[in-house]
């Protein structure tokens, strides 16, 4: 009685092991739903241990089996180390997230002249002292994040398609450039695992979750989701991130995620408002966040409102595609906008002065006034809402 436990915990260890290791940070059928990464972590961390344990109970069984006589366990004993072998393989090569999504093999970076993509993909933008570039989402949505150096800062450009989530971070870690690896995801993020201390990074947030360095935060570097035409109106010297001809199949499977048009349930968009693949635009601003429906800033495209003491201004360019946030405040107190039929340019009611969607007034008594840029985002309801649970919600009727 006592080997057969043995027997039962060891082959129960050994599949454990192997299968949840993967099924808690893989978008498997109810595996993002509870909050199971600290099991997972663990059970990563020490598998080499629960394995040794599990092939120890197994190893006398095993051997007499196989010295004995009779055929029937030999049998099959050799199906469960078949299947083992099977489960083993699937799951350490096939079924995990570095083993799916591989980094640039070369990293082409052009100017516009020689720039390869359509100026309607959405981009991610960053400037940093002087030097701006851009990073087409259809191509960091397969990486999920692109190392670089940008004004002689390095980089690191996330990207997680299931939670429509764009973020830039510094890589330094502990006063020390760091490198990451695709691990998996939590509750539908992408998860990141830094090489020195093997802790587990969220990729929205950038905190880490599991591990030696788990409440530590990667520093958020300011970025810009737009057209690429809207950014390099803002940049015009602005260099651009072009397709690793290696990964051309795996680029074209998100040729439609831009407009929410894939067929895949965990990427397409939800059409209604305040659904779970529904867009929306999340601001934070002095610790404070709030949603905005993106069905609302399409119909308007601009949205007046405050959040605290702060009044801002959501605009929307008319390729229904570039958002932009800025503190209306100033020092003239805060301006209230309008926005002309084609979608274009504003002008404020407190001067009457000219402004176009960058935030810049280019006539009028504030004539080269820049508005403030407020950091905000698009993202899947369901995502802003998981990460950003004390979000304030916008009412257009309030």
């Amino acid at each position: 009685m006592r080997k057969t436990v043995a027997v039962g915990f060891g082959l129960l260890l050994l599949f454990a092991t192997e299968i949840l290791r993967v099924y808690f940070i893989m978008p498997f059928p109810g595996s993002q739903q509870s909050n199971t990464i600290s099991l997972a972590y663990f059970i990563e961390k020490y598998k080499w241990i629960l394995r040794l344990i599990g092939l120890m109970l197994l190893a006398e069984p095993v051997y007499r089996s196989f010295t004995g006589k009779k055929m029937i366990p030999k049998i099959l004993y050799s199906l469960v180390i078949l299947l083992y072998g099977t489960i083993f393989y699937f799951f350490n090569f096939q079924f995990q997230a570095d083993k799916m999504f591989y980094q640039p093999s070369v990293k082409n970076i052009s100017g516009t002249a020689g720039n390869t993509l359509d100026s309607n993909k959405l981009i991610i933008g960053i400037e940093i002292n002087g030097d701006a570039r851009a990073y087409p989402i259809q191509l960091i949505g397969y990486h999920h994040q692109v190392r670089d150096t940008v004004g002689h800062t390095p980089v690191m450009i996330t990207y997680c398609t299931v939670c429509r989530t764009g973020r830039v971070y510094s890589p330094v870690v502990n006063g020390k450039p760091e490198s990451f690896r695709l691990v998996g995801m939590d509750h539908f993020n992408a998860m990141f695992e830094d090489a020195s201390t093997k802790s587990w990074w969220r990729q929205v947030t950038g905190e880490a979750i599991a591990g030696p360095l788990k409440g530590a935060a990667l520093q958020e570097i300011p970025s810009r989701q737009a057209s690429l035409a809207s950014w390099l109106r803002m940049y015009p010297n602005s260099t651009i991130l072009q397709p690793d001809t290696i990964f051309k199949n795996d680029y074209d499977d998100l040729a439609n995620f831009d407009k929410g048009n894939l067929k895949s349930h965990l990427e397409k968009r939800d059409s209604a408002s305040w659904k779970m693949k529904s867009w929306v635009v999340g601001v934070k601003w002095n610790g404070l966040e709030k949603v905005y429906d993106w069905n609302e800033l399409l119909k308007n495209h601009i949205i007046q409102d405050s959040i605290g003491e702060t009044s801002i201004l959501l605009v929307l360019e008319n390729d229904t595609s570039s958002f932009h946030v800025f503190n209306r405040g100033t020092k003239n107190g805060n301006l209230y906008f309008k926005i002309n039929q084609d979608y274009t340019i504003l002008t404020d009611s407190n001067t009457h002065s000219i402004w176009n969607l960058y935030g810049k007034c280019t006539q009028g008594p504030l004539r080269n006034e820049q508005l403030e840029p407020v950091a905000a985002y698009q993202e899947f309801w369901h995502s802003w809402k998981q990460f950003h649970p004390n979000t304030l919600v916008y009412s257009a009727g309030n």
